[in-house]
């Protein structure tokens, strides 16, 4: 009988493990395709670079689905991005603002050049860690639900701020609120949606 608990304890123990290995896996993948976003951001044609953004970010639906062994349909993805991104108005315009911006010559480029890969790296972090929640807490591409993910991007467009906020600061300042956002993004410090 005990060794039959110190298996299932071990057992238990491996999970958690591979758990936390997995959002820890999760969560460098959408790092790695907010920076991605934010190049792709760089691109001087208007239009191509809000696309470009829009098929890294299915990109990245596509690899977190595989992460978290959730089946993936391209389609129904398109279709959630979207509706995520279109909760986002004002961010979404922003970028579409930005990346029309580019079509004016000179200053209209050197303008989007700043503004688009901030706004296209702080959409893909936030998309990113909306799906990384919801795959981890057993959720399907079928049943998420843009609207109840709202807050929640809310507030990691406001951690992306801060950690760009806080990149930018000097001295020791800067160190701490690099290390703030570095805590706040594991797994224990997301907010959980709003129904």
């Amino acid at each position: 009988m005990a060794q039959k608990s110190s298996s299932t304890s071990t057992s238990t123990d491996d999970a958690i493990a591979e758990g936390a290995s997995r959002d820890e896996t999760a969560l460098n993948l959408v790092n790695r395709f907010a920076l991605w976003s934010g190049v792709a951001g760089l691109i001087p044609v208007p239009v191509i670079d809000v696309a470009t953004v829009g098929g890294l970010q299915i990109q990245m639906v596509r690899r977190l689905s595989q992460i978290y062994d959730v089946d993936f349909s391209e389609n129904r993805t398109k279709a959630v991005v979207a509706s995520l991104v279109g909760s986002l108005i004002p961010a979404t315009s922003g970028i579409g603002a930005a990346s029309l911006l580019k079509a004016v010559p000179v200053l209209g480029t050197i303008t989007a050049g700043f503004v688009m890969p901030a706004l296209s790296a702080g959409a893909t972090f936030a998309i990113g860690k909306a799906f990384i929640q919801h795959f981890a807490s057993g959720g399907t591409l079928l049943d998420f639900n843009p609207p109840d993910y709202r807050e929640f991007i809310r507030a990691q467009r406001d951690m992306w701020d801060s950690r760009r906020s806080g990149k930018s600061q000097s001295g020791e300042a800067a160190s701490t609120a690099g290390s703030c956002a570095e805590v706040s993004t594991g797994p224990g410090s997301w907010p959980l949606p709003t129904a």
